[in-house]
């Protein structure tokens, strides 16, 4: 170990002169410090052979090398640039010293040298100690009107702090030379960088030591992230659609609107017309006059539609086909009789484009006084009961949104029902319809060469009821909220019974969401077999979730591969899964070796 320092300057007020006897600064501190021993010193020439600094080498704090270069003369930056820099770069700490009486001396070190050193130095953080020497002089200001730059022969304290503050060093100011300043106030400072020099070395030598030590050992394995789950995408929503539809193939109709010249017939269905409305609910008594508290809409019933005597169903037997003719409705106004097919594509695709229909009765009547008697009618009909219904509330999203939960209402009641489903001893009623409309299986099974399609009772095998009214409750509402991952499981294979893609993906989603969001340990201690899902998720069709589950069983490896189920995977479903496996084999092999390479050399292991 040890420090290099470099002195500059003369601390002298005269110069070299031969009767100066003043000692130089450095060899002051080097004789009287305690800390200091074995001092060796040597006059040493520069780059180009000129004797221009004292070199002295000796002992501080016991074994550490002290190396110092004086140098008293500033005539080094200018003969010989190699040997300064040299000097300067080799540095622990930098001494500049000057006589406080000598200010030519300091304007000549000002301008010309402190900007060598500081490019010598090039932002290095060198410590530097700016020491002003000597007691100033009472000398007489110089009088010469020619100069102006220095009156004073001394150098003022404020100088010297500024210097300071330029090389960002530490300013002494060392009035003599004795003990006390040499020692303890210079000394002082100077054995403190030392010390400081010392420790940044030695925190110098261990980073480089770790890091040659960290590229000769050996290092852990990096474990790879695990491959992406492959995303399954949600289908949209063809609720409105699918309603829609079925007035324009006009499957299941029940109900015939007619002018009262008998000349045109609008069929429709009673289970959608009720859904939207109350209008429609009095005059397919579904509720009586006393249920309706609005008695505008009683009053608009009577004046708009008329239902013709022995036309509603009569009640038929179970068993016996219904092939009763559709109620026929007599539509009494003519104006708004013109308009029902549009006004029926508007309650069928959601009711509420308002300004669709707007249009297209604007287009049709083209008489404002005739639009405005069809519009006032259409909110009459759509209105809920005791409020009053405006433009602002048609164009809004609340229709909508009573379509939707009020044929929620008619879910599972026998309240217009026209088929019954027969399901482990017990019975659900349930309207053509809205499964006509939302099923092709069930459209298909009601209006082929099926049984099915002449009998209001139709057993239903393959699943339980729990899950086939939560499968009618989808096609009623466009909506499911499974309880668990099994009843998922048991909804999907209905859904792909009845050919349902949508119910089937959103089933799919719900399982991938459960299983994502288990921790290890539960996944680990769970009597639920993924293996089980995986089988059924293959055997009825659905790719998307048996290729998850594959991808799902790899990435938790270490988990399921501790499993009795694990055995139960086919050959190619156990080859995919050693393929994609996580953490892989070659980590664990990598993972061993360290392991056994940490325990041979007895050290703590960084992984583990």
């Amino acid at each position: 170990r040890s420090v290099n320092i470099v002195a500059f300057g003369n601390e002298r007020d005269n110069g070299f002169s031969e009767d100066n006897q003043q000692p130089s600064l450095i060899w002051s501190y080097l004789r009287r410090s305690a800390l200091i021993s074995q001092i060796d010193s040597s006059l040493s020439a520069s780059h180009v052979g000129n004797p221009v600094f004292t070199e002295y080498q000796a002992c501080v704090f016991g074994n550490v090398r002290l190396v110092v270069h004086d140098c008293p003369v500033w005539d080094i930056f200018d003969s010989d640039w190699y040997t300064s820099r040299s000097l300067i770069g080799g540095a622990d700490i930098i001494v500049i010293k000057y006589s406080v009486n000598d200010k030519t001396s300091f304007q000549e070190l000002k301008d010309s040298y402190v900007p060598m050193i500081k490019k010598a130095l090039n932002h290095c953080s060198v410590p530097v100690i700016i020491s002003a020497i000597g007691a100033r002089k009472n000398g007489v200001p110089c009088t010469c009107p020619l100069c102006t730059s220095d009156r004073r022969s001394c150098v003022t304290t404020s100088e010297g702090v500024q210097l300071a503050k330029e090389l960002g060093a530490t300013y002494l100011e060392l009035h003599t030379l004795n003990d006390f300043y040499i020692q303890k106030y210079f000394g002082g400072v100077l054995e403190y960088f030392m010390i400081q020099s010392l420790n940044q070395k030695s925190s110098e030598k261990m980073k480089k030591r770790k890091k040659m030590q960290k590229c000769h050992r050996v290092q852990p394995p990096q474990l790879e992230q695990p491959e992406k789950m492959p995303i399954l995408k949600g289908e949209a929503s063809h609720y409105d659609a699918d309603l829609h539809n079925l007035l324009c193939c006009c499957q299941c109709a029940d109900v015939a609107f007619y002018p009262e010249d008998l000349s045109t017939v609008v069929e429709a269905h009673k289970i959608i017309l009720c859904s939207v409305s109350h209008l429609f609910m009095l005059l397919f008594e579904v509720k009586s006059p006393a249920d309706i508290h609005d008695a505008s809409i009683v009053r608009t019933a009577q004046s708009l539609f008329a239902v013709e005597a022995g036309a509603a169903f009569p009640p038929a037997p179970r068993g016996i086909p219904p092939c009763v003719p559709p109620v026929r409705v007599v539509v009494k106004d003519s104006v708004f009789c013109s308009c029902l097919p549009d006004i029926l594509h508007f309650i069928y695709s959601g009711a509420f484009q308002w300004e669709r229909l707007e249009e297209d009765i604007k287009k049709k009547l083209k008489d404002p006084e005739k639009t405005e008697h069809v519009l006032e009618k259409v909110k009459c009909i759509l209105k809920t009961p005791g409020k009053l219904n405006t433009v602002k509330d048609c164009r809004s999203h609340q229709i909508k949104r009573l379509y939707n939960t009020s044929l929620r209402l008619f879910f599972n009641t026998p309240v217009l029902a026209d088929v019954i489903f027969k399901i482990q001893g017990a019975t659900v009623p349930a309207h053509r319809a809205v499964l006509v409309a939302r099923c092709e299986v069930m459209a298909a099974m009601f209006n082929g060469n099926y049984l099915e399609a002449n009998s209001i009772l139709v057993p239903v095998y393959g699943v339980s009821k729990d899950t086939f009214l939560s499968f009618l409750e989808y096609l009623y509402t466009d909506s499911c909220c499974p309880a668990s991952i099994l009843q998922a499981m048991s909804l999907l294979i209905c859904a792909e019974m009845y050919q349902v893609m949508r119910l089937q993906h959103i089933c799919e989603l719900y399982i991938i969401t459960q299983l994502q969001s288990m921790p290890s340990r539960e996944l680990a201690s769970t009597s639920l077999s993924i293996v089980s899902l995986l089988k059924k998720a293959k055997f009825h069709n659905s790719d998307c979730l048996s290729t998850w589950l594959l991808h799902f069983i790899a990435t938790n490896y270490l988990i399921f591969s501790q499993k009795p189920e694990f055995q139960d995977l086919s050959v190619e479903e156990r080859n995919f899964v050693e393929m994609h496996r996580w953490p892989s084999n070659l980590y664990l092999k990598q993972l061993a070796d360290y392991r056994n390479y940490v325990h041979s050399q007895k050290c703590h292991c960084t992984v583990m």
